[in-house]
């Protein structure tokens, strides 16, 4: 029986946008469920701010699940930011935010057997969310936890660059990593959504967000190149 596993969504979405993921799961016969966020449960996170209550959320979702199905583990999938908070999540260092120490410590990475990443960016350039991605990579630096498959998926769609229809790529690639002509999803540069230590994979055509058009990471025919981690 494969282990219970939870969505964590991206930063400012929402659970309805993974629905049709977490249905696609459901009947391969894994049990999931999405982090019921709601747009306002980001807005005290904006500007950098403490990614606290996501934290809180994701602990409440993986204890119900945990307890619901009588399971020693589960398994996350983190969308863009979701990956990462979801390694705060894991972590055993009391989460730190602007110089101001808070208590908070979830210790969670003996509950996880999988930690799933798609498009997350691991790294950033960009000033709101480099602290708290400089305390993920200065504290749990790689696929930290050996007890922990770490697998991170990156999109191969666009390459960014200064011409119409590739600026938003471009931009984006620039506050990620630092570079903007370079390959990703639309929006995460494959450099930053990969792990050192982690199992990763590249998956051309596929776009960010589940609000995209076209495909993007938790579509059928890119699902099958992850899939089998949960399984």
């Amino acid at each position: 029986m494969p282990l219970p596993t939870i969505i964590v969504p991206g930063y400012l979405e929402t659970a309805i946008a993974y629905r049709q993921l977490e249905q696609s799961l459901v009947q391969l016969g894994i049990p999931t469920i999405t982090v019921p966020l709601k747009r306002r449960d980001w807005l005290p996170t904006i500007g950098g701010r403490p990614v606290t209550p996501i934290v809180q959320q994701i602990d409440r979702t993986v204890k119900q699940m945990l307890q619901q199905h009588n399971s020693p583990q589960v398994n996350l999938i983190g969308h863009s930011a979701g990956g990462w908070i979801s390694r705060i999540y894991l972590g055993e260092q009391p989460y730190a935010a602007r110089g101001q120490v808070i208590s908070s410590c979830w210790k969670a990475y003996p509950l996880v057997a999988n930690l799933i990443t798609l498009g997350t960016p691991h790294i950033s350039q960009e000033r709101w969310t480099r602290w708290n991605l400089d305390f993920v990579t200065n504290n749990y630096p790689g696929a930290f936890y050996k007890d922990v498959r770490y697998v991170c998926v990156a999109g191969k769609t666009i390459f960014g660059a200064r011409k119409p229809g590739c600026w938003l790529a471009y931009s984006s690639y620039q506050l990620t990593c630092g570079q903007g002509n370079t390959w990703g999803d639309g929006i995460t540069p494959i450099a930053a959504a990969h792990l050192e230590g982690a199992e990763n994979i590249v998956i051309a055509g596929v776009r960010h967000s589940p609000r995209s058009p076209g495909i993007w990471y938790g579509s059928p025919e890119p699902l099958q190149a992850w899939m089998q981690y949960l399984l």
